[in-house]
């Protein structure tokens, strides 16, 4: 071996490398050669030698004795086998021969039979190793892997079909799936639509091993929904998945097709499913699923299957909670009265299986993706319904506030979290992870909680209005990146407020004692004159209403500095309030058409709330008068 290797690394030419390297394949099989002796030879081989074989062989040039198929044959061969080390896949001059492996692939040379199998084993090796490295998606992708990998697939044999939907599984499951889908529609489509027909034909047995891939294969939510093929085969699929999820299946048959019917209702919604009797059947289901996962001794890991399960509950809490109401875009035809209660029941029952769980989480474990997936879960349901479960949320808040405290201190380091949430493609998850995350998911909960005395009580002694003022300081630092206000809403600001407007009315003798609030009024009176632009209207009347109502509790016979919050805060609510009044006012009318329905009833409390900033602060008066406001009031 050693003598070979010295042949190999003293080669004056590609004829004595060749030959040197047949010598140590006779002399010992690449299987039963250690690490270290592989990556002497690949450093000796380098990859200059595959190279010049396939640029040769695409070229058609005279200059070898070989024909091109036998120079392909050696070139991808020696690049399979250089490619098993990580440091050759990454380098520049092998990923310069990705497109040519993916020509390779997707035309086919003119070889035989055995000579093309071989060859696409040792592309699909090359790019497969490429694929798996950090940054190895965008690597393809840049150099045109879907679009190569669609051809191959309609013209491959069986074991090279399999090879190339393993690659665009493995480009489809990175953090890209968005960016694949929207540069190249159409083929990933086509490749859909032959999948979806492979599983409707397929027998019962054969469509639980194929749940995973169709599902991998599904466009992200929003793309291409409008698509009558990619409608017309999801009815198919649903079809096809109706009588096994009315079957007897063990727990482990029974994942695969809820993960699939999750992936499925995050495209169409309920739409689609069928019947009302099948989608309450389905919901039981995944409770069920809930309840035996979750209901375990602490220790115990639960079954990856349950976020799916998560997303068929979440979906259900949004179908179940609008009974009464026109039924939303992509919902089922509507439950029944009897069918909505069976929903929700069953519903209770699981959502009460993850309050459980999540009272066994210690904060070392607040880092698993797992548990952020199911804290999300339980405030879908406490968006709507915090009632039922009252007695076991209260106590549990304690662990909402401190688990979303935690993340947002963390300020989105944990590397587990991001790390999920980069390829997540449940309901649509888009964007890095921030830390901000979990507390946005929780705000609407602490909206309806914040209104009740025994959870709102529980919430202020967990300093809830100091996360909440931390978190409205930070997106204000963030909405005015760049030194600009962006025009894009942020409902969570919105949600944000209407929580600390609760405190303050049911909670006034806070106000003037906690240095939140006092932070608090220093960020509104910044913000506020510079928030108030199309766009962000909403979010200027809900900090004008707060600022005010928060201003009415402080007695300040005297005037304040101009440049004080006491007195800029006031002024911008003027030129706020007078808006609604006056169409021609700067910086920007409030639009009665676009915004009053959630701007109007803040408009109206923030006019009771400067009546009370004046009889507490008098020297508003003259200012009233020398804003104009009253003029344009009558």
């Amino acid at each position: 071996m050693e003598r070979c290797l010295r042949a190999l690394q003293q080669a004056e030419n590609d004829s004595h490398t060749l030959a040197a390297l047949l010598l140590i394949t006779r002399v010992c099989p690449a299987n039963q050669l250690d690490r270290a002796t592989l990556k002497r030879i690949f450093e000796a081989v380098g990859l200059s030698l595959p190279a010049r074989l396939l640029v040769t062989a695409v070229r058609g040039t005279d200059s070898s004795s070989l024909p091109p198929h036998q120079l392909l044959s050696l070139g991808t061969a020696l690049l399979a086998a250089l490619s098993t080390d990580p440091d050759m896949a990454a380098h520049p001059q092998l990923l310069a021969s990705v497109p040519i492996l993916l020509a390779l692939l997707a035309d086919g040379p003119a070889s035989q039979r055995q000579q093309r199998r071989s060859m696409a084993a040792d592309c699909y090796q090359v790019l497969t190793a490429v694929c798996v490295l950090p940054n190895g998606p965008e690597q393809l992708l840049s150099r045109g892997a879907v679009p190569a990998l669609c051809r191959a697939l309609e013209h491959g044999r069986p074991r090279g079909q399999d090879r190339a939907l393993g690659l665009l599984g493995c480009l489809l499951s990175s953090r890209l799936k968005d960016k694949l889908w929207s540069k190249h529609p159409a083929e990933l489509l086509s490749v859909f639509l032959r999948l979806s027909r492979d599983f409707c034909g397929a027998s019962s047995e054969d469509r639980l091993d194929r749940c995973a891939r169709l599902a991998l294969f599904l466009p992200p939510r929003g793309a291409r929904a409008e698509d009558q093929e990619l409608r017309g085969a999801v009815v198919c699929v649903w079809a096809a998945l109706r009588p096994m999820l009315q079957s007897k299946l063990t727990a482990r048959q029974m994942g695969p097709l809820l993960v699939l019917s999750a992936c499925l209702l995050d495209l169409f919604g309920w739409e689609l499913v069928g019947p009302p009797r099948f989608c309450c059947l389905l919901v039981n289901r995944a409770c069920v699923e809930v309840r035996m996962g979750l209901e375990e001794p602490p220790g115990h890991r639960p079954s990856p299957l349950l976020p799916g399960c998560y997303r068929i509950m979440e979906a259900a809490v949004e179908q179940a909670c609008c009974q009464g109401a026109p039924p939303p875009q992509g919902s089922a035809p509507s439950l029944t009265l009897q069918q909505s209660r069976q929903v929700l029941g069953v519903l209770e029952e699981a959502f009460s299986a993850q309050i459980y769980h999540l009272q066994q989480v210690d904060p070392s474990g607040y880092a698993d993706p797992f548990v952020f997936a199911t804290f999300r879960c339980l405030c879908s349901w406490l968006a709507e319904e915090t009632s039922s479960l009252r007695d076991q949320v209260t106590p549990l808040l304690p662990f909402l506030i401190g688990y979303s405290r935690s993340h947002m201190q963390a300020g989105g380091s944990e590397q587990d979290v991001r790390g999920w949430m980069s390829t997540v493609s449940v309901s649509g998850e888009s964007g890095a992870w921030t830390g901000d995350d979990a507390l946005r998911y929780l705000l609407p909960a602490l909206c309806h909680l914040s209104a009740e005395e025994g959870p709102r009580k529980a919430l202020l002694g967990l300093d809830a209005q100091g996360l909440l003022v931390d978190f409205l300081s930070r997106s204000w630092t963030s909405l005015r990146a760049g030194g600009r206000v962006s025009p894009d809403r942020d409902p969570s600001m919105e949600t944000a407020c209407s929580v600390l407007l609760n405190v303050v009315v049911t909670e006034p003798q806070r106000v003037p004692e906690e240095p939140a609030f006092g932070v608090l009024e220093d960020l509104l009176a910044e913000a506020l004159p510079v928030v108030h632009k199309p766009g962000l209207l909403v979010l200027a009347a809900n900090f004008c209403t707060l600022g005010l109502m928060m201003a009415r509790l402080r007695a300040a016979p005297a005037p304040p500095g101009p440049s004080r919050p006491e007195k800029v805060l006031p002024c911008a609510a003027l030129r706020l309030l007078r808006s609604a009044l006056d169409p021609g006012s700067s910086p920007a009318p409030l639009e009665v058409e676009s915004s009053w329905d959630e701007a109007g009833e803040l408009w109206r409390l923030g006019l009771q709330a400067l009546g009370g900033c004046v009889r507490a602060q008098p020297w508003m008066v003259p200012l009233v008068r020398e804003e104009g406001w009253l003029q344009h009031v009558m």
